[in-house]
């Protein structure tokens, strides 16, 4: 008698081998902490102290037009800051866009004390020309002596 060989039917596996991607997420992870405090530097300023009132915490990330001591104008929209001078048609034509896409969005001059009051006076001008319905100003909170 010829005996039967029979075999058994092995299912497939339907797992997804997941330690790859736990991988990949851990070096995004460690990328992204070490990149997000270069990024949010932004322009060098020496701020003058005032007390004055935050923005809002619900508020949106405002829109940072800043002067440093040399005189040259930078924009910080939320993020993208500029690492390279603006003249002031570059800097009006980009905050006209950025309004235009966001018109609630805040607007702030970051402006260096030692600067003279001209270059401040001309940015908030040129901000004004190009749609911003108001300016703030920003400042460090005032050391405790």
């Amino acid at each position: 008698m010829q005996q039967g060989y029979q075999r058994k039917r092995r299912r497939p596996v339907a797992e997804i081998n997941v330690v790859p991607y736990i991988d990949v997420m851990l070096v995004l992870l460690i990328i992204f902490m070490v990149t997000a405090p270069i990024v949010t530097q932004g322009v060098k300023v020496d701020l003058p102290e005032a007390s004055a009132e935050a923005l809002p915490a619900d508020s949106k990330p405002p829109i940072i037009a800043s002067v440093d001591a040399q005189g040259e104008y930078f924009l910080d929209a939320g993020g993208a800051a500029t690492k390279q001078a603006l003249t002031l048609e570059d800097l009006a034509t980009q905050v006209s866009a950025l309004i235009q896409l966001e018109p609630e969005r805040p607007v702030v001059v970051k402006a260096d004390r030692a600067i003279p009051y001209d270059r401040v006076i001309q940015l908030m001008v040129t901000l004004q020309h190009a749609g911003v319905p108001s300016v703030g100003l920003m400042t460090d909170s005032p050391k405790e002596q």
